[in-house]
């Protein structure tokens, strides 16, 4: 970075009138040595620093003069014009504080003379009558007041003038603000001016002598008389709602500081306040001055504003300390907090919750002021038990969460001044068995963690008494508040309480213990826990741990960083111990105690608890763990592994060697990461090393240049600098070569992301020096024409965020295009960017904006261009960063529009053609960005831009005009004059109907039925088209045949509207604006912005299709704000008349309107949105103020129903409003009028109101309750207590109220309707109406209305209602914090014996299987709940009887005697499924019971297993595979049942049998739990199929059943292959040919086009065989056959879904850390990442072949993989000579992971280190013959594919240009192996990396003879391709 230079003060030049320049040079003196000299050269200078250095003289010279010298005139005058000068400088100006320090000084003698200079300057500028020079008068008299004697005694002497000048400059101030209404940039300046006039008379009263006396007070005073006027005055502001509230606010304190200083006497006037602020003024006792100035405050009615800043301006300015105002101000202090009190139930309007809660706040301190010397009455009256102290707590508890940080900020110190005051009243007692502290912590703990204010409170708590007792009532609270630090928006809070806590408790430990022992209890109570949650945390809570807690810990105790490396380096060690056992490692999800040490060690390093890197924390952990770090499974390990490498606290620490290869390391396999976060902050901390490389660097070079002998400072360097700074230039380009790799054809989105940013950090980092500042690298040293190419070939990606990182880089390299292209290159360049700016693919536009601007300013355009500029600039080098750039961008821009204007021309004729052939607005984009990348306010070619301006708003309102009926068409996504059938064809007619005369084709004259795979044929568009010209760039084009969809037309038209928008958007916020016709210096004239608001509101208000209107509402954004900075009035003024005409519009619209009523109103809710949304936010917002009260008005229930269109208007634009965040807490106060018109609403008959509503009630319940943060419909994140909400929303409680007794009746009625859901919504929602503790009496009320069996009249709906009522009852009961207490118990105990009375609703007596089912759901729920909550001997249920009637209602049911033939009931399948999960509960009961005797089970597993209904059987393999699979795992308690034990045989006959594909699914999956050698014999006897039948019958389903019993059929067909493998070793080769079904069962379910579940299950059979097929020292298939498992593996490694290629990581972590693999890699036993799993999976492979012997054989296989298939090619050939057809969102093929070219480089690395090892033999000539002749005809297919391609094909054929350089890669990576194998390259062919290019390299765009497509095959490796075919055709 280089040295940063220090920012240089900025003065403004002190400037005097031309008399007194003239005086001065009269008075100077020819030696030029006094003081009028010294002036005289000081005015003269341009240059204000300089000027103070000659002001600093004054005094020194003036002090050699005598005292004669006052009567000198020089001086005099010069005396006289320094005062001048101090009053004309601006209040900012650091001269004037320099003059003013100098002239206080100023030798006594003088003083007199200067003062009446000073005094008569100061009475020139009281006198001035110019309103808006009233401002420089006050800043001047405030300056003066401000340590500067001369102007304090100037005011002084002129105390009458200047209170005179205040009152008058306030009152003329006030009424110009009321004449500029509507002006927002006066008015707030004028604000501003009132704002300090008050302060400015508020300290005139605070700091002017005069004051502290008595003789001004005299009535006929003029002094008297001016604070009378400005008290008056005051008295007005503090009342005036026109006025800002900081106005308002001041004025209330400058209020009660003039009474304080008027009123006598003064023992009164705490009783004079008291009585204004409770209304109770005697006006007949106070003086005649108090109610002729402040009438309205005796007399009149105060507004609560009013009231709030009188107390405020109370506790500010009366002087509290030490009980100066006696009893009389211990009254007032209790009346002002009574009075705050009142307010805080009436003000709800944010700004003032603002002013009241600091006054509040500021209440507190006064109050703990007063109490240091008070009276024991007021100790009484604010002890912690008194009626205010809880009224100030119930305060706090209310807005201890509010939205407002500020706010909440408040509510801290009024709690910790609370406990204050209490000590205070209690002084000399102990703390804490206080029984306000006690009750108050323990209420405090009681409440949930999820509550903000909790950690706040009891932050100050311990403060306040200390963390012992806390911690004395329950030792895991800080477990209990690091396990909330999961949670994002508590994390600061907590991490604040646990700082505050453990510095606590050290302190209080080591003033408890002497000795040293305190430390381990420390770190039991605080480390330990924070360790476990680094170790087994949830993701969420280590980062945050980490990000918040850890930092402060360390920070506060760096010993205990020692203790944590400890403990968790023996956990690694212990935990690697057992991986050596057990290769299972756990998920990806787990960072283990590897993590936490890298965490902690990162943490200590960057806050310079290391410091040294090579010292320290090297010795603490060691290199191979860093290198785990660096490639952990885990993404955070990584990112803390490298922030440990590049974070330190020292910017200038030397990075040492090790430290760079580990770098390197880490950036080989990082790139391609998908998270963005992670690749953030990759980037990040890679930039932080680049930093300190280069400031280290700098150190080094000032270290190098040191002549001196002195050895360097061991703290920075072991050795040579010089030696250092080749290793970082070596490192620098070692890493910018892997950077630059990383952009290889088709490689990821993320790898270019990642490795573009950390290019585009190095050129920022290491800039080109200037000057003579040391650089250790420069990347343009680095750059080739093959990198360059490299780069512009990044504009191709189909990712904007690409294309930008690779423009970025391009700018900040000094080499550019010109260096590396010749001119007729650069025109194929230009003419692709037209080419594409043109094409119907989106994205195709956006890459030719890219190329544009990159040739722009490269300037690199075709000469030809320049015929574009009427005016011919000459422009030379040091122009170009300007003009030239400028030029281009004209020339571009024009060229553009010429052929927009054509294009236009013909889409006029036929939309059709233009969206098939010609789309505009691929145009229009590229002139929006040309304009976005220039600086628009310093244009050299204005006369040029004019013209072009005002052509291009004529050109998009034309464009606009062509595209908009479509786009305001009444079904926008479905327009296109053709269908499929004729209904849908005449539907369409209307809308062909409202567009026709917008063209002429006839395409649009009636709808056209298409017949299936009909096209749309060019010619017979053009012979059907009268006199339509064809565009230049159409001319030439062979004829095309395409398809032209209603998407294609849509697209064009919504695109163009689009960019339209955007660019009329563009040009308002960049383009200088004309305030007047005549102006030369601005382009955009005053009627173009009314014309592009008029637009903006003609299409936000008609158009109907999404993105046409969103978009439009971001370009009118950027229009509104620039309209609301505008100093022109009439331009302001625009937004507030649409805002008006649109809410006409709105209340007289009808269904005739032209207001789209559907859509959620489309754009209107944007239009208004946008002009709100820009209304300045520190005005009074008086816009949204009205705005609010018409649409609440309007949004309000409506008597007549057939103009409910603006009710449904008013809904959608409310909702926009709620919504938008940049409105912030100004919309909160209309959140109560928006809920009430919701909810009522929903009451309308009318759907469209009903649906609005419902709209708005979701958005005002984000804005009330915050952005859900959990999945959770009931999120402890998204809650508030009813105080709260309640306090917010005042008038919603009798509102909410109203509506709930209405919705209870509604409840009632529905929950007997006779339509089903009714019922079940009513009894759902009858649960929030029950309290918890009124359940249990409920439930007994509603069961004992149910019928008994004798009743003779009943209704199956009655009945219905109340069980469901009854049902989730008990399970909101059930689920509640109540389950732990000991009523819980006794309450079901009694509900049981209720539903005991009413069991014959259970049986067969009920008729209804519907009624029969919920009782049966009550009756499971019961058994549920009991049986959890036993806990003796003797369970309620067997005491109560209840499973003996249990058992009779199963005996007695269907389940048991079977339906009759054909029953068909309704509610037969629900009622099943209820009976089924009964049954299974008894039957576990019974058999628990009875010690597993399934006698007395009352009916069995397999009877239920043998129903004819797959709900029954479902649910029953349901319950039993879990049990199998909590068997299998190892969790259950007791192993499996033995109740279940021995059903192999069953569940062989129910696969066979089984024909319902979810009960077939879980039979398999129970097969797959049990051990096969339990079942696998029995199948020939039981199912008549040998176990070798049964594996071939299992392989079978896994290939032709559908996904998830595929995936447990692979699963079991695998089990069953490794049960037969090992136990039957010696008969193997008798079921060859089903391994050889099994491997390519397994391959197919590889295959991508597969469900996730089929690959997730491929990898855990690999996983699991891994050990028998992948890595078994003997091979048990053939070699072909492993190979192909092996090419399974990575495959999954590059799927593009994590979870399969996290799992297949599984697998090669699996195979390598066997006994005979785990050598063959470093990271045995290590969880690895997928990008490094890849490379260790083929080294592994490769030692394996080794170890087999199987090299040869093996060869060919592996040279088949490097090469790859040539049906790509194939493919290729054929689609080059087929019509193409556009889809028109079809991407290039999008790879987010897999990159072909990483997995060849891997495979050649690993080859070539295999056959460079002694041993090997060649494989025989035939076959390697073969492999020659293969690729030979795959160089000969290249380069015939590379000849048939067009100039510039990586950008105008991107896709097949990039496949074909992927296979060109593979091809040349088999070239170097062949040629290897046969002996013809020397050993420098071993090159790691494939595409290592020599110092040839690409060109930028391809040559068209086949000499140079030859030539261009050998560019990636010096000719080598050329070379290598040569020598393969001879030997072939």
């Amino acid at each position: 970075m280089g040295v940063k230079k220090k920012k240089e003060m900025q003065v403004a030049v002190l400037t005097i009138c031309h008399q007194d320049l003239e005086t001065l040079k009269s008075f100077a003196d020819v030696e030029g040595k006094n003081l009028a000299s010294l002036l005289l050269r000081c005015v003269q200078l341009t240059d204000g620093v300089s000027q103070i250095h000659y002001v600093k003289q004054i005094v020194p010279l003036l002090e050699k003069v005598d005292e004669n010298g006052v009567c000198d005139p020089t001086i005099q005058s010069c005396l006289d014009i320094l005062a001048g000068i101090y009053l004309s400088l601006s209040l900012k100006n650091p001269l004037k504080k320099v003059l003013a320090s100098s002239l206080n000084s100023l030798p006594e003698f003088f003083l007199p003379e200067a003062v009446h200079r000073f005094t008569s300057r100061l009475q020139e500028e009281l006198n001035t009558t110019d309103l808006y020079s009233y401002r420089k008068v006050i800043d001047n008299i405030s300056s003066c007041m401000e340590n500067f004697n001369l102007g304090r005694a100037g005011v002084n002497n002129l105390l009458k003038n200047v209170l005179h000048f205040l009152q008058k400059s306030l009152i003329e101030i006030v009424e110009e603000n009321r004449k500029c209404a509507g002006n927002h940039i006066i008015q707030t300046q004028l604000m501003n001016d009132l704002l300090v006039g008050i302060r400015v008379s508020m300290m005139l009263v605070q700091k002017v002598q005069d004051f502290q006396g008595n003789l001004w007070k005299a009535s006929n005073s003029p002094i008297w008389q001016n604070m009378c006027g400005l008290l008056s005055i005051f008295t007005k502001f503090l009342s005036d709602d026109d006025l800002l509230q900081t106005v308002q606010s001041t004025s209330g304190l400058a209020i009660i500081l003039f009474i304080k200083t008027m009123f006598h006497p003064s023992e009164k006037i705490p009783h004079l306040i008291s009585s204004v602020l409770l209304h109770s003024v005697d006006c007949t006792s106070v003086p005649e001055w108090f109610m002729s100035s402040c009438r309205s405050l005796c007399c009149g009615n105060i507004s609560g504003s009013a009231v709030l800043f009188l107390c405020q301006g109370t506790l500010a300015m009366l002087d509290w300390q030490n009980g100066s105002m006696g009893r009389s101000g211990e009254a007032l202090l209790l009346d002002t907090a009574h009075v705050l009190f009142t307010l805080s139930s009436q003000i709800k309007e944010p700004t003032l919750e603002m002013f009241l809660s600091r006054i509040m706040a500021s209440w507190t301190n006064s109050a703990i002021q007063v109490l240091e010397s008070s009276s024991p009455s007021l100790r009484d009256s604010l002890n912690g038990n008194s009626s205010i102290v809880g009224r100030l707590l119930e305060y706090v508890y209310t807005h201890w969460e509010h939205p407002l940080d500020a706010l909440r900020h408040q509510t801290k110190i009024m709690f910790k001044n609370l406990l204050q005051m209490h000590r205070l009243t209690v002084e000399g007692a102990v703390l804490v068995p206080d029984p306000f502290f006690v009750k108050l912590t323990e209420s405090l703990l009681r409440l949930e963690w999820h509550i903000k204010g909790k950690y706040m409170c009891l932050g100050c708590l311990v403060e306040c008494i200390g963390i012992e007792y806390i911690l004395a009532i329950d030792k895991t609270i800080p477990s209990q508040i690091l396990e909330v630090m999961g949670d994002q928006s508590l994390v600061p809070y907590a991490s604040d309480l646990l700082e505050t806590m453990f510095k606590n408790h050290k302190s209080h430990l080591k003033s408890q213990t002497a000795e040293s022992s305190w430390i381990d209890q420390w770190h039991e109570t605080w480390v330990s826990p924070l360790l476990f949650i680094l170790c087994e945390g949830n993701l969420d809570q280590k980062s945050y741990v980490i990000d918040y807690y850890l930092p402060k810990l360390l920070s506060y105790s760096p010993e205990s960083l020692q203790y944590m490396v400890k403990i968790l380096q023996t956990s690694i060690d212990a935990k690697t111990g057992q991986e050596q056992s057990f290769p299972s490692l756990g998920s990806c999800n787990s960072r283990g105690a590897l993590g936490a040490l890298m965490a902690c060690l990162r943490i200590a390093r960057a806050h310079g608890h290391l410091q040294s890197a090579t010292d320290t924390w090297e010795n603490l952990v060691s290199g191979a763990r860093i290198k785990q770090g660096l490639i952990h499974q885990h993404c955070q390990v990584r990112i803390d592994t490298l922030g440990l490498l590049c974070e330190s606290n020292r910017s200038t620490e030397i990075v040492s060697m090790e430290e760079m290869q580990w770098i390197q390391f880490f950036i080989t396999y990082n790139l391609n990461s998908q998270s963005p976060g992670v690749r953030q902050q990759i980037c990040s901390l890679l930039k932080k090393l680049f930093c300190r490389i280069q400031e280290s660097s700098q150190v080094l070079y000032k270290l190098e240049q040191n002549k001196s002998k002195h050895e360097p400072e061991k703290e920075l360097t072991k050795q040579h600098p010089s030696v250092s700074l080749q290793q970082y230039k070596n490192f620098m380009s070692s890493i910018c070569n892997s950077l630059f790799e990383a952009l290889f054809p088709g490689s990821s989105y993320s790898t270019r992301f990642s490795a573009l940013t950390i290019l585009g950090s190095i050129a920022e980092v290491f800039h080109v020096p200037e000057g003579r500042i040391y650089t250790v690298y420069q990347l343009n040293h680095d750059i080739d024409v093959g990198r360059f190419q490299a780069l512009m070939e990044c504009f191709t990606s189909t990712f904007e965020d690409v294309k930008m990182l690779a423009f970025d880089l391009l700018m900040k390299l000094s080499k550019t295009a010109v260096h590396f292209q010749d001119s007729e290159k650069l025109q194929g360049l230009f003419q692709a960017a037209l080419a594409l700016s043109t094409s119907t693919k989106p994205y195709d536009c956006v890459t030719a904006s890219y190329l544009l601007n990159f040739l722009i300013w490269q300037d690199a355009l075709p000469s030809s261009l320049s015929a574009y500029l009427t005016q011919q600039v000459a422009c030379g080098d040091g122009d170009r960063p300007a003009t030239v750039v400028e030029r281009n961008t004209l020339m571009v821009i024009k060229c553009l529009m010429e052929n927009l204007e054509e294009e236009v021309y013909q889409a006029e004729n036929s939309l059709l053609q233009a969206a098939a052939s010609f789309p505009m607005y691929g145009r229009v984009h590229c002139i929006t960005g040309a304009l976005q990348k220039l600086s628009l306010n310093s244009l050299q070619l204005v006369s040029e831009w004019r013209p072009v301006v005002e052509k291009l708003l004529l050109m998009s309102y034309r464009l606009s005009t062509v595209v908009s009926p479509v786009i305001q068409s009444s079904s926008p996504e479905g327009l296109i004059p053709m269908d499929t059938d004729s209904e849908s064809a005449s539907r369409l007619q209307m809308i062909l109907n409202e567009i026709q005369p917008r063209d002429t084709n006839d395409y649009f004259n009636q709808a056209k039925i298409l017949k299936e795979h009909d096209s749309f044929d060019m010619k017979d568009l053009n012979a059907s088209v009268v006199n339509i010209d064809i565009s230049t760039e159409i001319k030439g084009k062979e004829v095309k045949t395409c398809d032209v969809t209603a998407q294609m037309v849509l697209v064009c038209c919504w695109r163009s509207m689009k960019e339209v928008a955007l660019l009329l958007g563009t040009l308002c916020q960049l383009l200088p604006m004309q305030p007047v016709p005549e102006s030369s210096d601005g382009l955009l004239t005053v009627e173009q912005v009314k014309e592009i608001g008029d637009y903006f509101k003609q299409h936000l208000l008609q158009s109907r299709h999404r993105g046409a209107f969103e978009l439009a509402y971001t370009g009118f954004v950027k229009l509104t704000e620039v309209l609301n900075r505008c100093p022109n009035v009439s331009l302001q003024k625009l937004p507030e008349q649409w805002l008006w005409s649109v809410l006409e519009e709105i209340k007289c619209s009808d269904p005739s309107s032209k207001l789209c009523a559907t859509r959620r109103s489309a754009g209107i809710p944007f239009y208004i949105q946008a002009l709100l949304a820009s209304e300045p936010k520190k005005g009074k917002m008086d816009l949204l103020k009205i705005t609010m009260k018409e649409l609440i008005s309007l949004a309000g229930p409506t008597d007549d129903l057939q103009s409910t269109v603006p009710q449904v208007h008013a809904l959608n634009i409310l909702r926009a409003l709620f919504r938008d965040t940049r409105l912030g807490e100004n919309i909160i106060p209309y959140v109560a009028d928006g809920a009430k018109a919701a909810i009522l609403g929903f009451t309308s008959p009318v759907w469209a109101v009903r649906n609005s509503s419902t709209l708005l009630f979701s958005a005002l319940i984000t804005r009330i309750f915050g952005v859900k943060r959990a999945k959770d419909e009931l999120s402890k994140t998204n809650r508030m207590t009813g105080r709260e909400f309640f306090s917010r929303f005042p008038e919603l409680y009798p509102f909410l109220l109203k509506q709930l007794e209405t919705v209870a009746n509604a409840v009632d009625r529905c929950g007997h309707s006779p339509v089903y859901h009714s019922r079940e919504m009513a009894a759902r929602a009858l649960v929030p109406f029950v309290m918890i503790d009124h359940i249990p009496n409920t439930i007994r009320t509603l069961l004992a209305t149910l019928p008994s069996c004798t009743d003779q009249c009943f209704r199956q709906n009655h009945i219905h209602g109340t069980l469901l009522q009854v049902f989730h009852l008990l399970q909101a009961y059930s689920d509640s914090k109540h389950r732990t207490n000991s009523d819980f118990q006794h309450e079901l105990t009694d509900i049981t014996v209720c539903t005991k009375a009413k069991l014959w609703l259970a049986k067969r007596q009920n008729p209804c299987l519907v009624t029969r089912a919920v009782y049966i759901d009550i009756l499971f729920l019961l058994t549920c709940c009991l049986n959890k909550s036993v806990k003796d001997n003797q369970p309620v249920l067997e005491s109560l009887g209840f499973w003996e009637e249990v058992r009779g209602i199963i005996s007695g049911s269907e389940l048991i005697t079977g339906f009759p033939c054909a029953f068909k009931a309704p509610g037969l399948p629900q009622y099943l499924e209820s009976l089924t999960r009964l049954t299974i509960a008894a039957v576990w009961a019974a058999a628990a019971k009875s010690g597993e005797r399934e006698r007395d089970v009352p009916i069995s597993f397999s009877q239920l297993l043998e129903s004819a209904f797959p709900e029954v059987r479902s649910l029953t393999l349901e319950a039993l595979l879990e049990k199998f699979l909590s068997a299998a795992s190892g969790l259950g308690e007791k192993g499996l049942p033995p109740l279940l034990c021995n059903m192999g045989e069953k569940f062989l006959l129910l696969a066979m049998k089984e024909n319902h594909p979810e009960c077939f699914c879980k039979i398999l999956k129970i097969l797959h739990c049990m051990d096969p050698g339990e079942w696998l014999p029995q199948t020939e006897h039981c199912v008549h199929l040998t176990p070798k039948e049964f594996l071939i019958w299992t392989m079978d389903v896994a290939s032709n059943e559908r996904s998830e019993i595929q995936s447990v059929a692979l699963r079991l067909a695998s089990k069953v292959i490794s049960h037969h493998m090992q136990t039957c070793v010696e008969n193997r080769e008798l079921i060859a040919a089903e391994l050889k079904q099994w491997v390519q069962l397994v391959i197919l379910s590889c295959e991508d086009h597969l469900p996730t579940e089929s690959r997730l299950a491929v990898v855990e059979v690999l996983t699991s065989t891994a050990p028998l097929f992948l890595t078994n020292p003997h091979p048990i298939l053939e070699l072909q056959d492993t190979l192909a498992l092996w090419k399974c593996v990575l495959t999954l490694l590059q799927s593009e879904e994590q979870a399969v290629r996290d799992a297949a990581t599984e697998t090669v972590t699996t195979a390598m850390s066997q006994e005979n693999t785990c050598q063959s890699t470093e990271f045995a036993f290590c969880q690895v990442d997928a990008s490094i799993a890849l490379a260790l999976a083929l080294a592994v492979l490769c030692d394996l072949l080794q170890q087999w012997n199987q090299l040869a054989p093996g060869l060919p296989i592996l040279l088949g993989w490097l090469l790859g298939d040539g049906d790509d090619l194939v493919v290729c050939v054929e689609s080059m000579h087929q019509v193409e057809d556009d889809y028109l969102f079809e991407k290039a093929e999008v790879n987010f992971w897999a990159e072909t070219l990483i997995f060849v480089k891997y495979l050649c690395k690993h080859l070539f280190c295999l056959l460079s090892k002694s041993g090997w033999r060649l494989p025989s000539p035939e076959m390697l013959c073969h492999l020659q002749r293969m690729v030979s005809e795959q160089c000969r297919l290249l380069s015939q594919l590379f000849r048939e391609l067009p100039p510039a094909a990586e950008f105008v054929k991107t896709v097949e240009f990039t496949r074909l350089r992927i296979q060109e890669e593979r091809t040349l990576a088999c070239l170097k192996l062949l040629a290897f194998l046969e002996g013809k390259e020397g050993e420098d062919t071993l090159v790691l990396s494939v595409w290592d290019s020599s110092a040839e390299a690409r060109r930028l765009t391809l040559p068209r003879t086949e000499q140079h497509v030859e030539e261009n095959l050998g560019d990636w490796d010096g000719g080598m391709c050329g070379f290598f075919l040569t020598n393969l055709q001879e030997t072939c």
